[in-house]
């Protein structure tokens, strides 16, 4: 299996932007199953904010891992540091 990413730095700022079909997939997944758990299951305001907490801590460390290493990006590369 090859070591693709799935997601890169975005252009400007700091974060991840999905690029591959398993990116978006799980992006997609991770959306839904937010949604889900915040307005289908009774929770109170706080287990919500724990919930919303845990699964942006799995978003990050996914985009950790099958992404680019991050850093602050403001456009593209000049061409000495390509």
């Amino acid at each position: 299996m090859t070591n693709k990413l799935w997601f890169k730095r975005k252009r400007y700022g700091y974060g991840w932007t999905p690029v591959t079909w398993q990116g978006w997939m799980f992006t997609i997944i991770w959306v839904i199953a937010l949604y889900f758990v915040v307005t289908k299951i009774d929770h109170g305001w706080f287990k919500n904010l724990i919930v919303l907490v845990v699964m942006t801590g799995i978003l990050f460390l996914v985009c950790y891992k099958k992404g680019e290493k991050p850093r602050w990006q403001w456009g593209e590369k000049s061409k000495i540091e390509k």
